[in-house]
């Protein structure tokens, strides 16, 4: 099983900076597709961004340019770098772990809300 730690979410104004963490406690970190996902209050859930154990990555249209997904192996440890905010980037981000040898062991992090100002 893997425990998700999440930590950076913060008030900021528009065109701030976060820098988001997700710190995976389990093990076999490598095997795991990694994903950062955002809701707000009435919208649908959706894909920010994803990356593979190989450094490959992924993002929602409304985020490419401005967002950066890492993921350091060493540390068990994927962030999210996000610049240029914009108040509909406010939203709760949760982190995501999918085994790929196992796609049914899916986990959640808690949730770490973003809230941008105008």
């Amino acid at each position: 099983q893997v425990e998700l730690a999440e930590s950076g979410g913060d008030l900021v104004q528009s065109g701030g900076s976060l820098r988001l963490s997700c710190a995976a406690l389990g093990y076999d970190f490598s095997v795991y597709y990694m994903t950062w996902h955002r809701q707000a209050p009435g919208k649908q859930r959706e894909l920010v961004a994803g990356i593979t154990a190989g450094g490959s990555t992924t993002y929602a249209d409304s985020v490419k340019g401005r967002f950066t997904i890492s993921r350091d192996n060493l540390k068990n440890t994927i962030y999210l770098q996000m610049n240029s905010l914009k108040p509909d980037d406010t939203a709760v981000y949760h982190c995501n772990a999918v085994n790929l040898r196992d796609p049914l062991k899916e986990y959640w992090g808690q949730g770490t809300q973003v809230t941008v100002s105008s």
